[in-house]
């Protein structure tokens, strides 16, 4: 029996013939990718449901839906059904949210279906169903001692993550709206009720200065039970074993608390689920708080997300007294004295280190364990300080006045200097990159460097043999036959020695030394200058055997732990300015930035290893959304270097527009000096050299793999300008093209013209320093231009369409370039494109208005004066380009359609209540149909039909009219469109036929 039992815990639980291990693993994996759907949802939970603002309020309170909705549901529908208004704001949000409602739906029912699933397997091992596993001997092996604690941690996470990014009254509005809009296609396996339950509002609310609801979040955690040995056993093993073998990597007692940092936080989260631990069992949480939390109270649980112990654990009565000896102030004091003189010396260290040649792969050899000590000192004092000296709306416990206390006392102890923590980091970052690349080179060349050392030993050892036999004579050398056999001897021993068996080797190298320094003495051949080096040098070779057959991958293991950035994924924000700051002086920066953006992406093991050990499908999806979280901040780093560029520009296109004259084709010697302007040029020279240091400091970042992401730095920076570019064009767009009707007349033209001769300025100066940037910059602007009034024009066309097109579907918004939108400047138009047509349709309205066709204007129907000519169109398009005109006629096109639909309501509604008018409709009918004859008497018929619908043509003459004056704009913009074309292929066929007489 006893065999029996070790070989059942010998057995791998991870082997894929293992049914057990497999779905536990299955089960694990499974929770960190809900985890990352319901962070990446988080960012497209449509604003209607938030309901933050009166507006909103009024106008879809009766459609956005809590769970009270459930309570009376019939009368809830009744109400919507008999107002047309309410069906058609329903209409709106089921056609433009279903789809991500939908999604988000799944995420919170996959979180029920974990539990249950988790339930299930628990429930699987009680009775026997997985052969010679039991509850009990799953925490006996490390695999599954680690898995089984993990599946609860994940489910607590889960239920943490879900009620911090989804507001209760969001989640319950979601929930309704999908069920209403799901029906009967909703899957068949989902129990809404059972996941109502469970995400019901808890009352818990991010904002700051609310209070946190009673007994929260255990109350939470105890909606789904599960069951009390396995909860017991998970918080055993947690409390009192190194489930993970963190020591190992931090062998010292000092980073006791660090090396269990993970550790603490599953248990913080598992503690939830036994609330009765940190109410009444000081014992229990007095040895908790002993062995994890002596010197720290700041956490994070996962990915970032950080939690204060004095505000988390404050309604619990033991847990509060066990903390209390944490916070003591002289402790306090001592350790953040104790963290600030580290600091201080391990940045001179660090600095030391990094002096150019100190980290050579000889140094690294002799002092490999005295650089992985200082490099733990300084992970473990940034993790300190990092978290400890955050700001306290991080961790959310800003609205508490002992957090406050304790930070502010934190900061003063610890004389904290952003700046110095930053210099540390970077210094860190860039040690353990270089130390990881001389690691992993000595790994991959550690069978040919063997081989050369080997071979070096055993050359000079020859050579030593060859001088004792007297066929190569040495000063002072006498021939020696026994130290001629020995020597050879020493040299065949060097070359039997093998790499495959490095304990037999390795001691056999150490006696081969010990044997070299003794024949040195026992034969007095120190009178020998020649023969003493030549042994010194065999030495040299054997040691150097030493030291790389003691180069491993262990060094990467324990480099890749110590070096763990996880905690830090949010918190990294608050150095964002520091590190601007540093680049913005210094674009070389970049460089050494790529080391700590690497630093950064070693926290996506945590949620991706059980991922890829499961095999799950979901591994590429998971990592594409932590890696592109990475580069999304890599981006917003390095964007201060195309903000200072076009700061610079800026200046530039001040100096061409305003003060540098353009220079004739043929000009005049003594007007030579006056356009010269060299003070002038030299300006823009300099300028123009800054901007070409800038874009050198962005290619000094070599290409990185951040994840699973390729970042190229040439794309970053063209995704820079383009991201800045677009910012400032989109701001001289809004601004420029906002009309006031409080005055007189109208300043269309004066708008335009502003606008056309600020693009024109900008566009000027951006082809001036594309080369120096190494950019195609009027591709660029070309592209940018057209995105930004397409995405305009899709944005106001979503005004006039049901389904709306929100941001993340439309083809023109970019994550990575991202169109920035702008508080509405009137009440009607969305953006400038609105408001730009809407003025136009002002000036031109038919009903103060005359359309003169031959003259092709418009002229004031009281005063005769001209309103708006032709050449409105040829306007717009120098002003805001082509795709402006396009867009222009496209809108245009949107409001033809809506009031086509409004005079079909007119005419269904007019048929619904006059008897008289349908009859006179339903005669006229066939006399007008497509292929109907000429009607005989036109004038007597028309007239007659015009009396009988009377009322109707009143009602339909507005929206004719509407129809007919913008059918007529469109006719105009279609016209300059049109010749826009023709020109550019008649200068284009120019452009051939000269190049072509210049070939020939």
């Amino acid at each position: 029996m006893k065999w029996l039992y070790s070989e059942v815990k010998k057995m791998d639980l991870l082997a894929e013939n293992n049914v057990c291990g497999q779905a536990l693993l299955r089960l694990v994996a499974r929770g960190n990718s809900i985890i990352a759907e319901l962070m990446r949802l988080a960012d497209y939970v449509p604003q209607v449901f938030r309901l933050e603002t009166k507006a909103e309020q009024q106008k879809y309170g009766d459609i956005v839906l809590d769970f009270a909705y459930f309570k009376a549901a019939d009368g809830f529908n009744k109400k919507i059904e008999n107002s047309s208004v309410l069906m058609d704001i329903d209409d709106e949000i089921r056609e433009s949210h279903r789809s991500i409602l939908g999604r988000i739906y799944s995420a919170f029912e996959s979180i029920h279906r974990y539990v249950s699933d988790l339930n299930g397997f628990l429930q699987d091992l009680n009775e026997g169903i997985f052969i010679q596993r039991t509850l009990e001997n799953m925490f006996l092996i490390e695999d599954g001692k680690q898995l089984m604690c993990e599946a609860l941690y994940l489910y607590g996470v889960m239920l943490l993550v879900v009620d911090y990014l989804f507001p209760g009254l969001v989640r319950e509005r979601i929930i309704v709206a999908h069920h209403r809009y799901a029906g009967q296609k909703a899957s068949s396996d989902t129990n809404i009720d059972d996941v109502c339950k469970l995400l019901r509002s808890t009352g818990y609310s991010s904002l700051p200065g609310t209070k946190r609801p009673l007994n929260y979040p255990e109350d939470y955690f105890r909606r789904v039970e599960l069951p009390g040995n396995y909860i017991s056993h998970v918080l055993g093993y947690l409390r009192s074993d190194d489930i993970y073998h963190q020591v190992q990597a931090y062998p010292s007692p000092e980073h006791r608390s660090a090396a269990l940092a993970n550790q603490a936080a599953m248990l913080f989260v598992c503690l939830y689920f036994s609330p009765n631990i940190l109410i009444s069992q000081t014992a229990k949480m007095r040895e908790i708080v002993d062995k994890f939390f002596p010197d720290n109270w700041v956490l994070s649980y996962y990915m970032g997300l950080t939690v204060n112990l004095i505000e988390a654990w404050e309604p619990y009565k033991a847990a509060k007294q066990a903390l209390n000896n944490t916070l003591e102030v002289t402790n306090i004091r001592d350790q953040a004295t104790r963290i600030s003189a580290k600091i201080t010396n391990l940045l001179k260290q660090t600095e030391q280190l990094r002096a150019d040649g100190a980290l050579s792969e000889g140094r690294v050899l002799d002092h490999s364990n005295k650089i992985l000590n200082l490099l733990r000192e300084c992970n473990v004092a940034l993790r300190w300080v990092m978290l400890h000296a955050a700001s306290l709306s991080r961790g959310g416990a800003e609205s508490n006045r002992r957090c406050k206390v304790v930070r502010d006392q934190v900061v003063a102890d610890l004389q904290y200097n952003p700046m110095t923590v930053f210099q540390l980091l970077l210094n860190t970052a860039s040690l353990e990159h270089d130390l990881t690349q001389i690691y992993k080179r000595l790994v991959s060349e550690k069978e040919e460097n063997w081989k050369k050392y080997c071979m070096e030993a055993n050359q000079q050892a020859l050579e030593l043999s060859e001088v004792f036999s007297g066929n190569r004579p040495l000063a002072r050398v006498e021939k020696n036959d026994r130290l001629n056999k020995w020597f050879r001897d020493i040299g065949e021993e060097i070359l039997s020695l093998s790499l495959e068996e490095p304990g037999p080797s390795g001691r056999k190298i150490i006696q081969l030394i010990q044997a070299m320094k003794d024949v040195k003495e026992y034969h007095s051949l120190e009178s020998s200058a020649g023969v003493v080096q030549a042994i010194n040098e065999v030495v040299a070779a054997l040691q150097s055997l030493v030291r790389v057959a003691g180069v491993t991958e262990d060094e990467l293991v324990t480099l890749s732990l110590i070096s763990d950035l996880s905690y830090a994924w949010v918190l990294v924000d608050d150095y964002t300015p520091i590190m601007q700051a540093a680049v913005k002086k210094d674009p070389s920066h970049v460089a050494r930035l790529r080391a700590v953006f690497l630093k950064l992406s070693s926290g996506l093991d945590l949620p991706l290893l059980r991922i890829n050990q499961a095999r799950s499908p979901d591994l590429i999806s998971v990592s594409a959304y932590y890696s592109g979280e990475l580069v999304s901040y890599v981006r917003k780093v390095l964007q201060i270097i195309p903000e200072t560029m076009f700061g610079l520009l800026a200046k530039i296109i001040k100096l061409q527009t305003e003060k540098i004259k353009e220079v004739p084709t043929r000009l005049d010697k003594d007007k030579m000096r006056d356009f010269a302007q060299l003070p002038e040029r030299y300006q823009m020279a300099e300028l123009s050299h800054r901007v070409a240091v800038l874009a050198e400091g962005v290619a000094m970042m070599e290409t990185t793999l951040v994840g699973v992401i390729q970042v190229d730095p040439r794309r970053l920076l063209e995704d820079g300008v383009r991201r800045e570019l677009v910012q400032l064009v989109a701001k001289i767009l809004h601004e420029g093209l906002t009309f006031s009707t409080k005055v007189k007349g109208s300043e269309l033209y004066r708008r335009l013209s502003m606008v056309g001769q600020q693009m024109n300025g900008f566009r000027t100066s951006f082809e001036y320093i594309q080369d120096y940037i190494s950019m195609y910059g009027l591709k660029i602007w070309q592209e940018e231009m057209s995105r930004i009034i397409n995405y305009n024009v899709e944005q106001e066309c979503n005004q006039l369409v049901k389904k709306k097109i929100s941001d993340h579907e439309s083809i023109y918004q970019s994550v990575a370039i991202p169109i920035p939108k702008f508080s509405p400047a009137d009440p009607q138009s969305v953006n400038f494109i609105g408001r730009l047509v809407r003025e136009i349709l002002r000036i031109t309205d038919p009903k103060c208005t005359v359309y003169v066709a031959q003259l092709r204007t418009w002229y004031d129907s009281k005063s005769h004066t001209e309103v708006l000519s032709s050449s409105v169109m040829g306007t717009v398009e120098s002003s805001i380009s082509t795709a402006g005109l396009t867009g222009v006629d496209k809108l245009l096109a949107f409001l033809i359609v809506t009031e086509l639909q409004a005079l079909v309501r007119e005419v269904e509604r007019a048929w619904k209540k006059d008897a008289t008018l349908k009859e006179a409709l339903k005669m006229m009918m066939p006399q007008l149909g497509q292929n109907s004859p000429i009607v005989a008497q036109p004038v007597r018929q028309y007239t007659g039909w015009v009396q009988r619908t009377n009322k109707l043509c009143t009602l339909i003459t507005d929206h004719i009219m509407k129809v007919g004056q913008m059918q007529i704009l469109r006719l105009h913009a279609a016209s300059r469109l049109n010749s826009s074309c023709k020109f550019d292929a008649k200068y284009l066929a120019a452009a051939l036929s000269t190049m072509n007489e210049y070939v020939w």
